[in-house]
């Protein structure tokens, strides 16, 4: 029994592969190539020349590419919350120990202490109460909070 692979069967059987890798796989990668495959598929009972189908391949999976990610962005939130040590970011704390200009204090940010260094090297007292600017290792960069009079 002889079987013959047209070229249909082929580019059909090529996007059901790449949809079933795009299972295992994030990024809408296989998809577009399983969507391309199947619809040059599908036109290649129209389209005799093989150049002609690969060109058509090109086109179409980039389009769907391209349409993914728009539309993948478009519903992707922007707003998510920092967390672990960068949610610390723009957080109030006190002085637990006088952060001296050059030096390293402590600042208890929330219910954890943390060692701390002045953002601009000046003398920061305890009870005082700051700002966290960023993060250096394992130490936060701080600020005095301004007290609206």
């Amino acid at each position: 029994m002889e079987v013959w692979l047209d070229p249909w069967m082929v580019w059909i059987f090529l996007g059901i592969i790449c949809i079933i890798i795009e299972i295992f796989t994030p990024g809408f990668l296989f998809l577009s190539f399983g969507i391309g495959a199947i619809l040059t598929g599908i036109t290649a009972f129209l389209i005799d020349s093989i150049v002609l189908q690969v060109i058509l391949f090109a086109l179409i999976t980039l389009f769907v590419f391209l349409l993914s990610r728009k539309l993948s962005n478009k519903f992707i939130s922007k707003d998510y919350i920092e967390t672990n040590v960068k949610g610390l970011i723009g957080k109030t704390g006190k002085v637990t120990q006088d952060i001296q200009p050059d030096e390293k204090g402590y600042v208890k940010v929330e219910s954890e202490e943390w060692v701390a260094v002045a953002k601009k090297n000046v003398l920061i007292k305890k009870d005082s109460l700051v700002i966290v600017e960023g993060i250096d290792g394992n130490k936060v960069i701080v600020t005095v909070k301004k007290v609206p009079k």
